[in-house]
């Protein structure tokens, strides 16, 4: 009788998925419809917020289900069921045989039970982000809201409370901005289902899915993804909305232009700028952000961008063995990005119970506490007509088999406002500092200059220019430990002209 009765939710569900989505041509049936039309040329004409240009920092969380095991990367759910991985034989040894103990037999164990969403943002304060990214669904199906699409969700099933809901009402009213991740897209390919599975038990397919053979995604997934991202955005408005790989397959692109035009229409009924993410090319220039996952340009983007990056180097949830980065490493990504005309979303991933790890937690706050003293070359910046100078200009794209190159002091990046250039050198140069973008040969001279200095250094620095550079003497006392910031304030009304 159990089976029938979640056979029975599935066909309620896929119902209401079905049915209650509007036609893809017709705008009139979706509240909020204005501005936007599901096509390219109209979304182009979408313009990113200045408030989130501002912002610079945010932080992304991963926290699911696939924090209760553990192990190898938050992929595990996926991984449990391929024969060929290691986790697979892990999950025998430890948990038993996936046709006894699946995926599925964790979500009771998920319990949330020191979670204290106020503990959460008050950290994130702490540590300078202007917004807050949680997943509100990832590949493995199980969503983090109060959904009524699917029963495997974090209100009825595991901790049993609106996790996104909550996070959004401390997140707001700490002052900062709330989105929401969907990476459900990748739910249609993400589990092997086999018979000697119970990804194959057909109670449990508003969790794993239903069997593709390979196929490209249908219209009936396809809408019920439209369905639950569209409950996420009614539900909780937010101010950001993510999206992963898996919705920039081919079959996807009319829903693409769907759901942009739909969450930016609603997004003018309240009131509100908003951001969509995506990656690789699911949109066009201008039709939304650009997010690249553990990757950095080496040039100034005209158009405003986003990396999402992790404090760790293995996993974006939790594992007990992870790696983690420095808070210098991260700090000097930051400027470098923000260099570009870039964006930072950094990740930390929760336990199970709600806590966020101490070698996390100690690095986040590492990092408000060079803010506390930079953060005026950061936030509501842009770019100079050079992001920097020195021999690490050139970024590839993080992999764990790649050690990491760490900057030097004559790498030195620049941001700047409307009376000052930033000059952040990303190592302590000693006694003396040379930057060689500004010496007297450039079209900014020692007559243009009223003042320079250390950010957290008390007192005046000396300084010459010469034909080679802008040439700069040093107080024996660092102020801070990594990243250090030397502020030109430039004479009046010469900003305009060297921009």
């Amino acid at each position: 009788m159990g089976v029938k009765l979640d056979e029975l939710f599935m066909v309620v569900v896929t119902t209401v998925a079905v049915f209650c989505v509007p036609a893809l041509g017709n705008n009139s049936r979706v509240p909020g419809a204005g501005k936007y039309e599901p096509t390219w040329e109209s979304l182009k004409r979408y313009k990113a917020p200045e408030w989130y240009k501002d912002a610079k920092f945010g932080i992304f969380i991963h926290w699911g289900v696939y924090a209760v095991p553990a192990k190898g990367s938050e992929w595990y759910p996926r991984s449990m069921y391929r024969k060929k991985e290691a986790t697979y034989h892990h999950h025998r040894s430890v948990w038993g045989d996936q046709s006894k103990f699946g995926y599925k037999d964790f979500i009771p164990m998920f319990k949330a039970e020191r979670w204290d969403p106020n503990d959460w943002a008050e950290l994130f304060t702490k540590a300078g982000a202007k917004f807050i990214v949680p997943v509100a669904e990832h590949h493995d199906g199980f969503a983090m809201y109060d959904s009524t699409h699917t029963k495997f969700n974090s209100v009825r099933m595991g901790p049993k409370r609106d996790v996104l809901g909550e996070l959004a009402a401390v997140v707001r009213a700490a002052g900062m901005k709330l989105g929401a991740s969907s990476h459900y897209a990748f739910n249609w390919e993400y589990y092997k289902h086999s018979p000697e599975f119970d990804t194959s038990d057909p109670a449990y397919v508003g969790l794993y899915g239903r069997q593709n053979a390979g196929k490209p995604a249908d219209r009936q997934f396809m809408e019920h993804w439209y369905a639950r991202t569209m409950e996420i955005v009614d539900k909780y408005r937010p101010d950001i909305l993510y999206f992963d790989f898996g919705f920039n397959k081919p079959e996807f692109e009319p829903y693409r232009r769907r759901i942009a035009a739909d969450y930016y229409n609603h997004a003018a009924s309240w009131g509100k700028e908003v951001v969509l993410n995506y990656k690789q090319k699911a949109f066009p220039d201008g039709a939304a952000v650009l997010d690249l996952e553990r990757e950095r340009l080496d040039r100034i983007r005209a158009m405003v961008w986003q990396t999402d990056t992790m404090v760790t180097r293995r996993s974006w949830g939790y594992i007990g063995d992870d790696d983690f980065k420095s808070a210098d490493q991260l700090v000097d990504e930051l400027v470098d990005i923000v260099s570009k005309n870039g964006v930072l979303l950094l990740n930390v991933g929760p336990r199970a119970d709600g806590t966020i790890p101490r070698k996390a937690r100690d690095i986040l706050l590492e990092i408000g506490r060079w803010l506390d003293v930079n953060g005026e070359a950061i936030y509501k910046t842009r770019p100079w007509h050079t992001f920097g100078e020195g021999p690490n200009l050139v970024c590839r794209r993080e992999r764990r088999s790649r050690p990491y190159v760490p900057f030097t002091a004559e790498d030195i990046r620049f941001t700047t406002k409307p009376d000052s250039i930033y000059a952040i050198c990303l190592d302590w140069p000693g006694k003396e500092l040379k930057i060689k973008s500004l010496s007297s040969r450039t079209f900014l001279s020692a007559e243009g200059i009223s003042d320079i200095q250390l950010l957290g250094a008390a007192g005046k620095l000396k300084w010459s220019q010469d034909g080679d550079a802008l040439k700069l003497e040093l107080p024996p006392e660092k102020p801070c430990d990594y990243a250090f910031v030397f502020k030109i304030v430039l004479n009046d009304d010469l900003f305009g002209r060297i921009q």
